[in-house]
């Protein structure tokens, strides 16, 4: 089993550095991969999966992809650096986001 959190983590790796590729500012990359990160949790914990594809995805895929720690240092640079409403939309926008995000997950979930 700590195989497939192991390849979960390398392919979520892999797909944080993408997206990041793929995104101009680095705070918007972070949000994008948290908010994405938090809808496919939620589907994972809810869709009828085998527990190991559950544990590989959700552990290992989600856990490398989405990036709270980021997500801290980035708000506090941006507070440091005296953009404070910067900072605030961006911490309230994360984690609203991320709420709403993993909610809809969890319905989109239970239909599959």
């Amino acid at each position: 089993m700590m195989e497939l959190v192991g390849l979960g983590g390398v392919a979520g790796a892999i797909a944080r550095h993408l997206v990041s590729e793929h995104v101009e500012t680095a705070t918007y990359d972070t949000l994008a991969v948290n908010l994405l990160g938090s809808f496919l949790l939620g589907v994972v914990t809810t869709a009828p999966l085998p527990s190991a594809a559950a544990l590989a995805l959700g552990t290992g895929f989600c856990g490398a992809f989405t990036t709270f720690s980021t997500f801290a240092f980035e708000t506090v640079r941006l507070g440091e650096e005296g953009f404070r409403r910067a900072a605030a939309r961006n911490a309230l926008g994360t984690l609203l986001g991320a709420l709403l995000a993993v909610t809809v997950g969890l319905a989109v979930g239970r239909l599959l």
